[in-house]
């Protein structure tokens, strides 16, 4: 039985959990330096998406984990997905809106995890192609020897004919 585990996306994993938490201590303490400078929109909008990805990160990190070590497809593109969809954009409008005054340590953190984020995102859809195509393929040989049973089985004998009952 072969392990369809991706090593290097287990070890991204790893260090983003130990990372996150720094990650997000900076960026709330930045928020709270910069907070009376920026306009009401932006500061709505931070607050939004502070709230958006310490969310949906525990969620992004647990399916992960759990797709990637117990190799469950749904579990690991759900992981895919949020990488993907929410995480990424978001921590890009952070990277490059000059508008929300970005401090020097701050864009270092979002740089180093949206590293994090782009090579999850490589790695888990190099990790959900190989599941998939290894579960199809055992799916197949599964089916393929049931109905060669099913067809190699003699037919099961009834009652005989004439025979007293």
């Amino acid at each position: 039985c072969e392990i369809l585990s991706s090593l290097p996306l287990q070890m991204s994993l790893y260090f983003n959990v130990y990372f996150f938490p720094f990650w997000w201590l900076v960026t709330v303490a930045i928020l709270y330096l910069k907070y009376p400078d920026l306009s009401d929109y932006y500061k709505f909008i931070l607050v939004t998406i502070m709230i958006l990805v310490s969310l949906t990160e525990l969620i992004r990190l647990y399916l992960g984990y759990v797709g990637n070590l117990l190799e469950k497809v749904p579990e690991l593109a759900g992981f895919w997905l949020l990488t993907l969809l929410p995480q990424l954009p978001v921590i890009l409008f952070l990277l490059f809106n000059e508008a929300l005054k970005i401090h020097s340590l701050e864009r270092a953190f979002h740089i180093i995890f949206a590293a994090f984020l782009c090579f999850q995102a490589a790695a888990a859809f190099l990790a959900l192609r190989r599941m998939v195509n290894t579960l199809a393929a055992r799916f197949r040989r599964t089916e393929f020897h049931r109905l060669e049973e099913q067809r190699a089985a003699p037919a099961a004998p009834g009652p005989a004919a004439g025979s007293p009952a």
